[in-house]
């Protein structure tokens, strides 16, 4: 039975607009044609202006956009912030036990996905409402606003549910994957070739001539205004960190039951919950960060209530000349990494915070999504059992593979969500190009297209495999 949170949702699940699951087996390439299609739509998407707001208002909450797939000023405003931070609430109540879900349960895996659904929803409207009510467009008419709300309302619901179309076998993967590697790529993309502030056009033309300037474009400026020569290197860097991790992993011997003296092994990987981890901190963060300017001010003014000590604690902020809003204290400050080596020179302490902040976060969001996941030892257990799974020397039973699962996964999850968490900040302190957590998120999930594609078209050519392969 579902727990009583959960059951609150069960008549909204009936009236939500929802993606059913396909009836029939879904061909790999109609599975790349519908992943084709969602990415275009949410590249159009981010490329349509938003209705009757000034071009002022487009550079607010630029360190966002990585890590929530948006770009400011168009329908892709909010981008996956809202479907994020929904499954980061939901996840972190699940995970605490404030919540009873029981993902094993298939009614609870559905009430679930329609609380997520609502939570959704509603952040997509408080977001779009605070962006609205605080004055970050600038100064609107009635009908505009009303305009503007709906538009992002419907753009909102349009992201879930392409998200959704993905997730329940039409596409490969999952949207929210598909939308933050695709704005890093754009991202890497601009900061290397771009005209106007790229690394080989733009800001090498702008520092050519000038020794100290010469010296920025090498090594990165205060300012942050372009890319640097080491940015691009950790860029590269990072890639094939990452890439390395990815293949390191602990190997379990295991055999089949039902046939004698199969063998076979059970891969734990170092990165065993992937790059979940770091995504929901960087959610948090960003979080943090926006409500916290909200709250300080807007349009580049500070609000009365900005002075009181609790404001302070949650954020300070400055403007500069040119209207851009940085965080000098607080929170906000605290959870926003120095974006290159001048500046953690400048503030060694808040560099070390943020690391120390960013790999406690990740170490924790790890071992909540073991539970939340399905992840963990005694779900291990259960599924390699009910394949035909045991392990050489010890009895056909669930709790002798629970208890040597139980010496490796928490410990590799733990290491895993520490890992994560300092290469994506030592990147960002590299001032890599697309941010550290977006290099690292990229990465891991092109790591998993490919092992995807590859089980996809193994189970496409060898159709007597789709049962090994879990499909």
């Amino acid at each position: 039975m579902p727990g009583r949170f959960l059951s609150i949702f069960k008549p909204l699940g009936r009236v939500l607009p929802e993606i059913k699951k396909p009836e029939r087996k879904v061909s790999f390439n109609e599975k790349i044609f519908w992943t084709g299609l969602v990415l275009i739509i949410y590249l159009v998407m981010a490329q349509i202006p938003l209705y009757g707001i000034s071009s002022t208002a487009e550079s607010q909450f630029s360190s966002l956009r990585v890590i929530f797939a948006s770009n400011s000023g168009t329908l892709m405003q909010l981008g996956i912030g809202p479907i994020v931070t929904a499954g980061l609430i939901l996840q972190l109540l699940a995970g605490s036990s404030i919540i009873e879900c029981d993902m094993s349960n298939a009614e609870d895996r559905g009430l679930f996905t329609s609380a997520s659904k609502v939570f959704t929803i509603l952040l997509t409207g408080i977001q779009a409402a605070a962006y609205l009510i605080s004055g970050m467009f600038g100064s609107i008419t009635g009908t505009a606003t009303v305009v503007i709300f709906l538009e992002l309302l419907s753009a909102g619901i349009i992201v879930m549910l392409m998200d959704e179309l993905v997730q329940k076998g039409w596409g490969l993967g999952s949207g929210i994957s598909l939308f933050i590697m695709a704005g890093v790529a754009q991202s890497v993309l601009w900061d290397t070739f771009s005209p106007t502030n790229g690394l080989f056009v733009g800001s090498l033309s702008a520092y050519l001539g000038h020794t100290q300037k010469l010296f920025n474009w090498v090594f990165g400026s205060v300012s942050g205004v372009y890319p640097s020569l080491l940015g691009f290197f950790a860029t590269i860097a990072v890639f094939l960190v990452v890439i390395y991790l990815q293949g390191i992993r602990i190997e379990l011997p295991m055999s089949y039951a039902g046939y004698k003296g199969f063998r076979s092994k059970y891969p734990i990987k170092l990165l065993y919950v992937s790059n979940l981890p770091v995504i929901f901190a960087s959610a948090l963060f960003a979080n943090v960060y926006f409500f916290a300017q909200l709250l300080w001010g807007t349009q580049g003014r500070p609000s009365p209530a900005s002075s009181s000590l609790l404001f302070k604690i949650i954020g300070q902020f400055n403007v500069s000349s040119s209207g851009t809003v940085s965080p000098v204290g607080g929170l906000a400050w605290l959870v926003t990494a120095p974006t290159n080596i001048e500046q953690v020179g400048a503030a060694p302490l808040r560099a070390a915070a943020y690391l120390g902040i960013l790999v406690a976060f990740c170490a924790v969001f790890s071992l909540i999504w073991l539970e939340v996941g399905g992840l963990g030892p005694a779900k291990v257990a259960r599924q390699l059992m009910d394949s035909g799974m045991q392990i050489p020397g010890y009895r056909r039973s669930g709790r002798p593979i629970e208890s040597v699962l139980k010496r490796y996964i928490p410990v590799v999850t733990v290491l895993g969500g520490i890992i994560v968490g300092f290469v994506a900040a030592s990147a960002d302190f590299l001032g890599a190009f697309g941010t550290g957590t977006g290099i690292l998120l990229s990465v891991g999930i092109i790591y998993q297209y490919y092992e995807l594609l590859m089980k996809e078209r193994a189970a496409e050519m060898y159709p007597a495999f789709r049962r090994l392969l879990g499909e």
